[in-house]
């Protein structure tokens, strides 16, 4: 194509991210070539101090730039609750909210047979340690609605049984403006089974 090597590699690069493809990486690296300046030299400094600096936060599993993250550190979000979830971006997805005030735990993936993957190669002990180290009232599982995740999900109750927390979950059903006709079978009988008073 006439492009130099190493830009053919930025965007084989981009191509790999989440959301981009071929095209889309080649787009994206031609605008940032446009604005080399403004755009791609801070972009590279930036990328290039996380990689340096990023951490996994060693209680919960977030991700930041210290041991212990802002959540995990924060007093105030000692409410004897925690709401555990599969990935960091779940984890971002719940603070978007501002719904939940507690602590997390990323369990970094869900069990899976197939991929062998099991609760020792999950953050699931660090899980029960930290329901009888912090004595917690509630652990909220906000697992994906796969197999995997609810798999996953059953997993961590029967561990938990007699552990004195709670386990509950993320109700299921209608999403807030969803509509009845556009939703799927499985949504709408989740939704009738956790139907409550009026």
């Amino acid at each position: 194509m006439g492009h130099a090597r190493d830009i053919e590699d930025l965007i084989d690069l981009m191509a790999r991210l989440p959301g981009l493809g071929p095209r889309s990486a080649r787009r994206a690296v031609l605008m940032l070539l446009k604005k080399r300046g403004p755009l791609m030299a801070p972009l590279a400094q930036a990328m290039a101090h996380v990689a340096l600096t990023a951490k996994d936060c060693t209680r919960c599993g977030n991700i930041g730039t210290t041991d212990i993250c802002p959540i995990c550190a924060d007093d105030r979000r000692a409410t004897g609750e925690i709401c555990v979830v599969e990935d960091v971006a779940d984890l971002w997805a719940m603070e978007r909210t501002g719904a939940f005030k507690g602590r997390y735990h990323v369990l970094g993936g869900t069990l899976s047979a197939l991929d062998s993957v099991g609760p020792e190669d999950l953050r699931i002990p660090r899980l029960v340690a930290r329901v009888a180290e912090e004595g917690l009232r509630e652990v909220i599982l906000a697992l994906n609605l796969t197999v995997d995740g609810q798999t996953t999900a059953h997993y961590i109750a029967d561990v938990l049984e007699g552990s004195g927390a709670q386990v509950t979950s993320l109700a299921q059903g209608v999403p807030v403006g969803g509509e009845l006709d556009y939703l799927d079978d499985g949504t709408i009988g989740a939704a009738l089974r956790a139907r409550k008073r009026f």
